[in-house]
């Protein structure tokens, strides 16, 4: 390769996608403003900032602790299967409890546990914050 050649790199993520964090990070960042968790929002962050970790596209923090409380993936149907295994292997590595795939196309839910069934249920409650997240994507 020559030394002067420019490497453009970039993020393969549609619009629709990047929507649909903005709108997670909007609410969920309004309800830790109103003292109704102790849950920080962050968009496409590190879950490990002490080394180069996998960024899901959301994250819950606790302010207290530091610890990532649940992470969530934002994804189209075909994309289903790749990020639930993405997402099962950031749960188990960094000790997560809760994580969620969303499929915009199908707007369905999948949640995960750490100590949960293996595929996952539908559902979009999230037990870290008490609160359902489905609304908070439309």
């Amino acid at each position: 390769m020559n030394e002067n050649q420019i490497i453009y790199m970039g993020v393969n993520a549609p619009r629709i996608h990047q929507a649909i964090i903005g709108r997670l990070i909007y609410w969920l960042t309004g309800l830790y403003i109103k003292n109704e968790t102790e849950l920080i929002a962050y968009p496409e962050a590190m879950i490990d900032e002490s080394q180069t970790s996998p960024v899901p596209d959301v994250m819950l923090v606790n302010h207290d602790t530091d610890l990532t409380e649940v992470i969530i993936e934002i994804t189209h149907t075909q994309g289903v299967p790749r990020d639930s295994e993405k997402l099962k292997n950031l749960l188990c590595t960094y000790r997560v409890a809760e994580g969620f795939v969303y499929d915009y196309k199908q707007k369905r839910w999948y949640k995960f546990r750490l100590n949960g069934p293996e595929t996952g249920e539908e559902s979009s409650y999230c037990d870290a914050i008490e609160r359902d997240l489905a609304p908070f994507v439309l």
